[in-house]
């Protein structure tokens, strides 16, 4: 049994919630998002709480049960709040500045790298931090993890892209050898 299936969801105040067929749309003060859930589960709408019920017998159908609640809550949560991810960049020589719907960073590479901003997203730098906000909470943490490949945080300098609070373990580099 799936204890987050179980857990019903509260619709705050300014959120409306349709239910047509198998698609659920939210709509918040931030924005609309909509989500195709499994037919393994069903949604049950009411004026203040959605419920989730499992109607599969298969391991899976449980397993869906759980995830159909969590990506609705963090609809929910998405159109009221918002998601936000920080990326720090540290190194000698490593610069990133934001252009409009692009994001220009010297990475230690022959050539500039150029990402383009997700629609939906919004890329902004902040206290040198790279910060990426957005309604849809996968969009957001794909975008930032993509950004992060680009120059992800090297063991022996710690030089790269890290997500702020992130905490790197530092590798002795070579020891000198003594006779």
């Amino acid at each position: 049994m799936s204890r987050i299936g179980k857990k019903i969801i509260i619709i705050p105040e300014g959120v409306t919630v349709n239910l047509v067929n198998d698609n659920i749309t939210v709509k918040g003060p931030k924005g609309t998002l909509s989500f195709v859930h499994h037919k393994d589960v069903t949604l049950e709408v009411g004026e203040k709480e959605i419920s989730v019920k499992n109607i599969g017998k298969t391991k899976k159908s449980t397993a869906v049960w759980g995830l159909t609640r969590a990506i609705v809550n963090n609809m929910i949560e998405g159109v009221t709040q918002g998601y936000v991810k920080k990326l720090e960049l540290q190194g000698v020589g490593f610069r990133m500045a934001v252009a409009g719907t692009k994001i220009n960073m010297a990475l230690g590479f022959s050539h500039p790298v150029n990402v383009d901003v997700p629609v939906g997203l919004e890329a902004k730098i902040e206290e040198g931090a790279l910060v990426i906000t957005g309604i849809d909470k996968q969009a957001v943490g794909q975008f930032a993890a993509e950004v992060r490949g680009l120059k992800p945080v090297e063991p022996y300098k710690g030089k790269g892209f890290r997500y702020v609070g992130e905490i790197v373990r530092r590798k002795a580099g070579k020891k000198a050898a003594s006779k």
